[in-house]
């Protein structure tokens, strides 16, 4: 599913199920969206934080990953952030 004009964050969650950790849909929306609908405009220098942007909208979002003490980083969330927001931190 595509992202709504109404949404501000798609945020992934892994639920511990047993002995194990089992990602939300979310998490599965973040990656179709990743892959096949958002574009990549830029990295931040330490590469954990990236700028997309919504081909439909021109919004941007921001691909993070909010748990620096698991493996990986976390789950993904992906956050809007405004153009201005966009370009003073991306330098766009």
């Amino acid at each position: 599913m595509k992202i709504l004009v109404t949404e501000n964050e798609i945020k992934c969650q892994w639920i511990l199920a047993g002995k194990e950790l089992a990602a939300n849909n979310d998490c599965e929306r973040i990656d179709w969206l990743r892959k096949n609908y958002l574009t990549e405009i830029a990295r931040d220098n330490s590469e954990w934080l990236i700028l997309y942007q919504d081909p439909k909208d021109k919004r941007f979002w921001e691909l993070r990953f909010e748990f620096a003490e698991m493996h990986g980083g976390g789950p993904p969330s992906l956050i809007y952030i405004s153009n201005d927001e966009a370009k003073e931190k991306y330098k766009i």
